[in-house]
């Protein structure tokens, strides 16, 4: 039997709406001060939501640390991954998550995130020729139509 990956567990799994409250409230009464951690952690709980306008303030905040504190990039590269590849931006989760991976390249959860990612581009990936095709055979076949009209005239 093989070795299983973990899933990326963080994609599927929000908080409990208490729980996003707490660490909000905690963002917000450091204010204009806040510290890095407080900021994180309430990033954390917005990446993991199901809804996308907390999912893009919580990328947006985790980009926001990646810039302005160095020594946290590392711990905020999967969940720039994580939160791009929910919001549907997969070439930017996929290069947050090469580079951890670059960094780690036994992070499990990267690993698993990056099959994810994988995944869905070619889902989307077939999808699109499957859309292209569609539209080709109907332009086909309405030109078909088009030219067989004008023949008959």
């Amino acid at each position: 039997m093989g070795f299983i990956l973990p899933d990326a567990a963080d994609a599927d799994s929000p908080l409990k709406f208490d729980e996003l409250q707490v660490l909000r409230a905690q963002y917000e009464k450091e204010g204009y001060y806040v510290g890095v951690q407080t900021k994180f952690n309430y990033a954390w709980g917005l990446i993991k939501s199901s809804t996308r306008n907390e999912q893009q303030e919580g990328v947006r905040l985790l980009s926001d640390i990646f810039r302005n504190a160095p020594e946290r990039r590392r711990e905020c590269l999967y969940y720039l991954a994580l939160g791009n590849y929910k919001l549907g931006n997969y070439a930017e989760a996929r290069r947050y998550n090469d580079l951890l991976l670059d960094h780690e390249p036994a992070n499990l959860q990267a690993s698993s995130l990056r099959g994810l990612i994988d995944d869905k581009v070619a889902k989307e990936g077939l999808m699109g020729v499957a859309i292209l095709s569609g539209v080709a055979i109907a332009a086909g076949v309405v030109g078909g139509m088009l030219f067989k009209g004008a023949r008959r005239r």
